[in-house]
């Protein structure tokens, strides 16, 4: 079908390559820099949390977070992105990407703050006021999806679109290896600075008074690089799609991109207004009319998103666990608390570099060549593979640690040159303008659900089988090596829901859309001037 594109946005779809593509993908990747090593970052410190403030004197094992708190510290935040990634995605259609993009940014420096300056008279205490803190730290890190998302496509040319806005997200590799790097740096330091011996001798004693400084300096550690991308974010003007199709300012539209682009763009008026009232940008969220168009498109991204972070999470959060059933980390007794973060650290920023960021380049470099379906499909087909090889001679692995650190980084380097980067590309393309950010929000939301049933259901899953064998106060579960059957047997299920999926690659968000179609013209002449668009 033939498309009348405005001239602001065929000059953005036209554009060639230039510094403020790079500008804009720097501040919004900070943010998802600093989501991953928010995020992800708990997961490094939740032994050292169970030795600080559950070790009982005597017992054989050092403390361990009891399993409610280890579920609340772990998935708060992930309740507070989901949460977060509805409102702030609703949000940003109402109000505009800009306006909301500060908030976003503001909340998590705030909480990561707060996060680290966790308080309260008990054990009990500390981990109630770290569970709230985390929740609005996770609303934040919501708000960052749909709005980075959908800000990068709207900015980038159609020709690389792809491979920006996964460079956006690919700065969550950064992240994560940032976390890892951080807590090795902090630790080391440490355990250098206060010598304890291993628990199997001196007990509670093995954890070093001062070692409950560890955690608090790696979660404030976040505020960081949020605090410094701030007024960059603030600087950067709304995008022209929101301006003109939305907002329907063409004149604010033209102007602000002709500073962007350096060229002279005319302000086409009359012509916004009357695709703004046209029938193709007349139906809401909830209309039969979406549900036709878009309606397969929304379930399948978000299913997809759904099954993607069951699995992703579930490996990501427990490495350690995963690391200490195959012997990969030390027996807990055998160490001190303060060197328990320094091994668990350095296992995760191995397994990062080694397939988490470089999974994530890759998608950057060929997501325009290849398109965002076969990448996605092949993303979940290989994770089923590679799950399954580290679950069927699951016992031969026990004895050849090398070989299966080699299988499980494959693993994270088909989930990011795959469809953790795919579903988060795909949904700031295929939606209305005027619903870009909310459908992009609810896509999230479902990975953030699957999150969720990934952390919490591993969380107990993977304990041993043998009642004697359990974290304490766990009951038994699958074990490590039936929990590995499970999260290939989910990713298969990806493979199918891929298929509901549109391919983007190469084409102008409109042509995607639908919202400019030459119909429009005759069409709109008989609409009336004071339709308004249904949310």
């Amino acid at each position: 079908m033939a498309r009348n594109e405005l001239g602001v946005l065929n000059a953005l779809d036209a554009a060639k390559t230039q510094w403020y593509h790079f500008t804009a993908i720097v501040i919004a990747g900070m943010g998802f820099f600093t989501d991953a090593y928010d995020l992800f970052s708990i997961s490094l410190l939740t032994k050292l949390l169970g030795r600080i403030y559950y070790s009982v004197e005597g017992h054989p094992k050092p403390g361990t977070l009891p399993p409610g708190v280890a579920a609340g510290v772990t998935a708060t935040a992930f309740v507070g992105t989901l949460a977060g990634q509805l409102f702030f995605g609703w949000l940003g259609d109402k109000l505009g990407r800009k306006k909301v993009y500060g908030m976003t940014l503001m909340l998590m420096v705030i909480c990561s703050i707060a996060s680290g300056l966790s308080f309260g008279k008990s054990a009990a205490g500390v981990m109630t006021t770290l569970c709230f803190f985390r929740f609005w730290l996770g609303f934040g890190i919501g708000g960052d999806y749909p709005l980075s998302a959908t800000i990068m496509s709207e900015y980038a040319n159609k020709k690389t679109r792809g491979a920006f806005i996964a460079a956006v997200f690919a700065m969550q590799g950064f992240g994560i290896l940032t976390g890892g790097i951080i807590a090795l740096i902090i630790s080391a330091w440490f355990d250098h600075s206060y010598k304890t011996p291993p628990y199997s001798v001196a007990g509670k004693a093995s954890t070093a008074p001062e070692a409950d400084y560890i955690w608090r300096i790696i979660l404030m550690f976040g505020a960081v690089p949020a605090l410094l991308t701030y007024y960059w974010r603030m600087k950067m003007p709304e995008t022209a799609r929101y301006t003109a199709l939305v907002a329907r300012n063409a004149k604010q539209a033209a102007s602000d991109m002709s500073k962007v682009l350096q060229v002279e763009i005319e302000a086409e008026e009359e012509r916004v207004d009357k695709i703004g009232i046209a029938p193709s940008n007349s139906f809401g969220l909830f209309s039969k009319e979406f549900a036709r168009r878009h309606g397969l498109q929304l379930l399948g991204t978000s299913v997809c998103w759904f099954l993607l972070d069951i699995a992703y999470y579930s490996n990501n959060l427990f490495q350690k666990d995963i690391f200490s059933a195959i012997g990969w980390i030390p027996k807990a007794e055998t160490m001190n608390a303060i060197h328990e973060v320094y091994r668990v650290a350095r296992s995760q920023t191995i397994i990062a570099l080694c397939g988490t960021i470089p999974g994530y380049w890759f998608t950057v470099a060929f997501i325009d060549h290849l398109g965002r379906f076969t990448i996605q499909l092949m993303g979940f087909f290989f994770m089923t593979v590679f799950m399954f090889a580290l679950a069927i001679p699951y016992n031969h692995w026990l004895s050849n640690n090398a070989g299966f650190l080699i299988m499980y980084s494959l693993t994270f380097f088909f989930a990011n040159f795959g469809p953790n980067a795919t579903t988060f590309v795909v949904p700031a393309e295929i939606f209305p303008a005027r619903l870009r950010s909310t459908c992009h929000g609810i896509s999230a939301a479902s990975g953030k659900l699957g999150a969720i049933v990934g952390a919490l259901g591993f969380l107990y899953a993977a304990q041993n089988k043998d009642p004697k064998k359990t974290d304490i106060g766990y009951p038994p579960g699958i074990g490590v090596r039936n929990s590995l059957f499970l999260l290939a047997s989910i990713n298969c299920v990806g493979i199918f829901f891929t298929f509901l999926v549109p391919e983007s690659k190469g084409k102008s968000l409109e042509e995607l859309t639908g919202e400019i179609e030459e119909g429009d013209d005759n069409d709109m002449q008989h609409a009336s001037s004071t339709q308004t668009v249904p949310v």
